[in-house]
């Protein structure tokens, strides 16, 4: 029986990645002011205005709307509340606790240099590779077949589509693929309203994105605009971590990290690890969130990035 898997990527313009730069720039923004700053900011965005909420605990101010304006340009109504973080929660992070309950996956597979799922690191290249040619909203799409390219949808603003079939073409020559690979560029005919103008955005939209693709489980929580102290963060980049070590310290093929917290407790309720389908006790690890962000150095301004082509496989701290 053949084996299919498919993901997708989404270009920086696209509304949701949008929503995901304009929180992370912000919580950087914060971080490079405060570096013990609490921040947990989301953005939604469409039809000419962006709206930011959150919650904020920081010894410095900043000023939303150019961050807004530099990475959703310069027409947008720009409306913004942010408040101090709950002192009810605040109260256990002080004391070291975490931020939120959630359950994190981390993930690691030897089939590619970066650790990651093929079909996961072929769409991003593919969407990296447009990008630079067509820098506006888009989506790419790979399905391997045996780990085969067997398919690719591209749909890309300002492209033609005669164009867009020849880019495609181009990126595919030197890609393991099979003889009849089907092309979709720009299916649905080609488009030129993109982005904030065309659709609505918000951030946290593209975990499967964010994370590994769709046959990699995810634990729930989004990353952007959230400070370390959110395990839902930071105890993903640790599982991140975990199954990196793991899987180059054992000679693996696939591994799978499991992180589980309550809110307001600092040791995991969980910390297990799944190494070519044995699952162990994690050890040698802190796991406290403060452990964590020393450990992965997480107070420093970096996250921006992030938001653009996935939390992995660029070679952060958390990657190597």
């Amino acid at each position: 029986m053949s084996t299919y898997k498919t993901a997708e990527s989404v270009s920086p313009k696209h509304p949701d990645k949008l929503c995901d730069q304009i929180s992370d720039a912000i919580l950087d923004a914060y971080l490079k002011k405060d570096p013990k700053a609490r921040v947990a900011v989301e953005a939604v965005g469409g039809h000419g205005e962006v709206f930011v909420v959150g919650e904020v605990t920081a010894h410095a101010k900043i000023d939303v709307e150019p961050i807004v304006r530099r990475l959703a340009g310069d027409k947008v109504k720009i409306r913004h509340k942010i408040v101090h973080q709950s002192p009810e929660i605040a109260v256990k992070v002080d004391s070291g606790g975490a931020g939120d309950q959630g359950i994190m996956v981390g993930y690691a597979t030897s089939e590619t240099n970066e650790l990651l799922p093929l079909e996961v690191v072929l769409s991003r290249q593919l969407n990296q590779y447009i990008f630079k040619r067509w820098p506006y909203d888009g989506k790419t799409q790979v399905t391997l077949k045996d780990g085969k390219i067997t398919a690719v949808v591209a749909s890309f603003q300002h492209a033609k589509q005669v164009e867009l079939d020849e880019a495609v073409k181009k990126w595919l020559k030197d890609k393991p693929k099979l003889d009849d690979v089907q092309i979709y560029a720009n299916p649905f005919g080609d488009w030129n309203q993109g982005g904030f103008d065309a659709d609505s955005g918000l951030t946290g939209r593209k975990l499967v994105v964010d994370n590994y693709g769709p046959q990699v489980p995810v634990g729930g929580g989004a990353f952007s605009g959230k400070d370390a102290t959110k395990v839902d963060r930071s105890g993903a980049y640790m599982a991140r971590r975990i199954a990196v070590d793991y899987i180059k310290k054992h000679k693996a093929k696939e591994v799978f990290c499991y992180l589980a917290y309550a809110i307001g407790v600092a040791e995991p309720l969980e910390a297990t690890v799944v190494l070519d389908g044995k699952s162990q006790l994690v050890k040698g690890y802190d796991l406290t969130p403060k452990g964590i962000i020393e450990y992965l150095d997480l107070r420093k301004p970096q996250y921006e990035q992030t938001a653009r082509y996935g939390h992995f496989g660029h070679h952060f701290r958390w990657d190597s």
